[in-house]
């Protein structure tokens, strides 16, 4: 493996949507690390509401409104180990809400471990106010024609009433 640079963080997922618990977590990784990647996965196996363009999109509109010179957003199809090894990371970032994520975040911390020795898992926690925000229950409360407002940003929002069929 070519060297690792730790101060170079990537934090993954599938952003579907973007949370502003998600981007409280950029916000505070990019005043940690030099570099920090959002690493947008493709997971098709999750059955995603938006396209990965539209996910890449989104995250960056909502990121631009922001100063964040060393933040980057891109999209990956591969294994995240393989992805963390293109860009010369040596952190992958997770982020923590509740107790309940910790099983499930552990077991994947272990795993990038053994795939990939050199690169440490960091976990950080949201502010309170975002701790109880997942995609999954923002797409919930959207396609039932609830307001998601106070969870994402309004471009968000707006996306998600537009999938679920209204309009803002």
């Amino acid at each position: 493996m070519s060297q690792v640079n730790h101060s170079t963080a990537i934090y993954p997922g599938t952003f579907d949507p973007m949370t502003n618990g998600h981007t409280d977590l950029v916000l505070r990784a990019a005043r940690v690390f030099d570099r920090v990647v959002v690493a947008i996965a493709q997971s098709p196996h999750k059955k995603p509401a938006f396209s990965l363009e539209r996910r890449i999109e989104l995250t960056q509109k909502v990121l631009s409104e922001h100063t964040l010179p060393n933040v980057e957003v891109k999209g990956f199809d591969n294994l995240l180990a393989n992805f963390v090894i293109e860009q010369g990371a040596g952190v992958i970032l997770r982020g923590l809400r509740a107790v309940s994520d910790f099983e499930y975040e552990f077991q994947l911390a272990s795993m990038n471990r053994h795939l990939v020795k050199e690169v440490e898992t960091m976990f950080m926690t949201p502010d309170e106010q975002h701790g109880f925000i997942s995609s999954t229950l923002v797409k919930e409360v959207a396609r039932l024609k609830g307001d998601v407002s106070e969870f994402v940003h309004p471009l968000v929002a707006r996306a998600l009433a537009e999938h679920y069929g209204e309009s803002l």
